[in-house]
Parts: structure tokens; C-alpha cells; sequence
């Protein structure tokens, strides 16, 4: 689940809520503040749909996992308390992060299977709870977070493994709701190839560019912006071609109060999003700029994945 200091368990909607909590400890003094909360959608329609595009989720997802493990496990102490792209943040914060989110896909996916998906992310907070998670195991070394993560890791690729067939249109929970476990897939993908980034740039380590991941995690971020809009009510109907290079890709995302993504033909009046895909990807996920052009009057089109993590409401 990312966020934007971690674009986490990524929710869908935020619904302000007011709690009140005690002050500082032993002063019997009580304040209000105001917590933001989840809003997926459990019933009906699932926001997002996916009609081809990606045809094998567990590939990319598999490899990405089993890559950042090997990552790691040659960190020293020093580079495992470097600071990330994350907002305060170091590696070990990340990857603490990324074994919460891994224990949560693996359990959703089990209930999805099951027949009973999950509504466990109904009163996540997606900026205080991620943070509030990693605070609670900052005591950790760093060769117990490896461990941790390693476990983590291979009870998700062993439940990923066990899919098939029909298995991969079951519905379980994901931040925007419930979702086909092909597009939980996707949403586990991006948040940790995202953050696999979040560490390797400012280790100085070269990013690793699988062309299916790309496209994977672009597909996803693409449809998830405009799935939170749809989630906050907005019903404007439209779509956004994507082209890419580097590689070469091409999808569509059909925004309304429902999003589809596929890759068939452009309708009339249909945006063009084109440019590099890893500097889309980047862009849409809030680490780097929008340079790719988009007319002012389009970005509606990109939703409002910001929102959701106190960022701007699309990519500047």
C-alpha cells in the first residue's frame, strides 16, 4: 500500500473523522483531532475493472518480491538507516512498511478466496495508521526486519503461486475496496516496486526496469487515481489513452463513476497521456514531476490519488 511518505495500503477515499484523545500522559487533558479514514467500496459494482492488459499478474510480482529480499539481505547497518524518498522515513522504516502490507495481502487474498473477502481497511487512516505501524516496531534490528520481511514475503509468493484460473477473478479487499485478485495483484506490485525505488535511489543503487512491472504498476496507479474520484462521488465520464516508451506500451482507462481499464480502441474525444513510463510512473505516484504534457482542462482525468495522502490533487 503506498505512501506519498508511503503511498500505503493505498485507500481509496477519505472520510474526515473527529476523535477525541488524551494529551500528553498522566495530564487528564483531552483534545479533538481530526483523523482521516477509508471509504472503500464493499458493495456493488467493484470500482476498478480490467479487461486484458496484463494477462500474468504473479510474474512481476513474484520476481519484484524475490528481488528486494536479495536487495537486503547485502545492506549493511548504515545503509539500512539511510533516509528514503519516504518523508521520514529510513530503508528499515520502508521495509518494515512493506512486511506489514505483505501479512495483509496474504490475508486478504485467503478470505477472497474463500469466499468471505475481508472489510478490514473500513477505519484505516491511510497517513496516521502506516506511520503508526512502523513506529511500533522501530525497536526492531535490522537483521530481525530482514527476517521478518523474508517471511513475510514467501507466504505471500507461496499464496500467489496457488492461484489459477478463475481463482484470479474472486474479489477481495484492496484500499479502493473489493477487487478482482488480478488488480490486488497489481496494487501490491506498484506499492512495492514504488518503494523498492524509495531505497535504491538514495543508496545510490541502479533501479531494475522489467518491462512487465512497469506495466503493471502503471496500469494500476493509472486506473487508481480516477477510482478514488469516483469513490468521492465524482460521476464525469471520459477516457485516457496511454502511450509509452521504454517501454512501448498502450492501455486505456475509461474514468466514470466506475474505471476500466483495457486496450481497445480510442473513443472519440479520448486525452493522450504519453511519455517515458518509468517517469509517468514516478509522476503518478507523487515522486517526480509531470512533465509529460496533459492540458490543464484534463487532469480531472488523472482522479484524486493526492487527496488521499494530503498531496496536491494531481500530479504538477
Amino acid at each position: 500500500m503506498v505512501a506519498t511518505r508511503a503511498l500505503d495500503a493505498t485507500p481509496a477515499t477519505r472520510r474526515p473523522r473527529r476523535v477525541t484523545e488524551p494529551t500528553a500522559a498522566g495530564s487528564g487533558a483531552r483534545v479533538t483531532v481530526l483523523r482521516m479514514q477509508l471509504q472503500p467500496r464493499y458493495q456493488g459494482e467493484p470500482v476498478i475493472r480490467m479487461h486484458g492488459v496484463v494477462t500474468d499478474p504473479a510474474t512481476p510480482l513474484l520476481r519484484q518480491r524475490a528481488r528486494l529480499a536479495g536487495l537486503l539481505a547485502e545492506l549493511d547497518d548504515e545503509q539500512w538507516a539511510t533516509a528514503s524518498r519516504c518523508d521520514g522515513w529510513t530503508v528499515q522504516d520502508v521495509i518494515a512498511h512493506l512486511t506489514t502490507t505483505n501479512q495483509f495481502w496474504t490475508f486478504s487474498i485467503d478470505a477472497g478466496l474463500q469466499g468471505a473477502p475481508s472489510t478490514f481497511l473500513a477505519e484505516f487512516d491511510p497517513v496516521a495508521s502506516p506511520a503508526q505501524l512502523v513506529d511500533a516496531v522501530r525497536s526492531w534490528t535490522p537483521a530481525e526486519t530482514l527476517a521478518r520481511f523474508t517471511e513475510a514475503g514467501e507466504a505471500l509468493a507461496a499464496t500467489v503461486a496457488g492461484i489459477d484460473g478463475e481463482q484470479w477473478s474472486a474479489l477481495a479487499e484492496t484500499p479502493p475496496g473489493h477487487l478482482a485478485v488480478e488488480l490486488l495483484a497489481l496494487h501490491a506490485l506498484w506499492d512495492a516496486w514504488i518503494h523498492e525505488r524509495d531505497i535504491r535511489v538514495p543508496l545510490g543503487l541502479d533501479p531494475v526496469d522489467e518491462p512487465d512491472e512497469i506495466l503493471g504498476s502503471l496500469v494500476y496507479v493509472a486506473a487508481l487515481g480516477p477510482a478514488f474520484a469516483a469513490l468521492d462521488g465524482a460521476e464525469r465520464r471520459g477516457t485516457l489513452e496511454v502511450r509509452t516508451t521504454h517501454p512501448d506500451l498502450r492501455f486505456l482507462v475509461d474514468v466514470g463513476p466506475n474505471v476500466l481499464v483495457h486496450d481497445g480502441a480510442a473513443p472519440s474525444g479520448t486525452v493522450t497521456l504519453a511519455g517515458d513510463a518509468v517517469e509517468l510512473l514516478e509522476a503518478l505516484s507523487f515522486r517526480a514531476p509531470l512533465t509529460a504534457h496533459l492540458d490543464p482542462d484534463d487532469r480531472w482525468l488523472l482522479g484524486s490519488l493526492g487527496a488521499v495522502f494530503e498531496q496536491d490533487d494531481t500530479p504538477a
